[in-house]
């Protein structure tokens, strides 16, 4: 098994795991936190592209997670919407929390 296929497998056993935990969250809701968590992706548009799913239901998404204070919005360009996030555990634990 290629390395890309067991980081594949890995994240979507992650994805998976944080589904059971939360049954509220949606496939791509878990998997933006995952992705998020892991530096994977650190914004909707790549996230996006690396899924190969329309930006658009990745912003949708992403702002459910960012009003459930899941996530957080580190910038986004206003142009192009594309939103940079953290994981709002991670931004608690650093001290640049609010």
């Amino acid at each position: 098994m290629s390395g890309e296929a067991k980081d594949a497998e890995r994240f979507l056993a992650l994805v998976a795991e944080k589904e059971a935990k939360d049954p509220a969250l949606t496939s791509l809701q878990a998997g933006l936190i995952v992705a998020t968590e892991l530096g994977i992706a650190s914004d909707s548009r790549t996230f996006a592209r690396l899924l190969g799913i329309a930006h658009a239901l990745v912003l949708r998404e992403l702002n459910i997670l960012i009003e459930c204070g899941q996530l957080q919005i580190l910038k986004q360009d206003a142009r192009t919407l594309r939103t940079y996030c953290a994981v709002e555990a991670k931004l608690v634990g650093n001290g640049s929390h609010r």
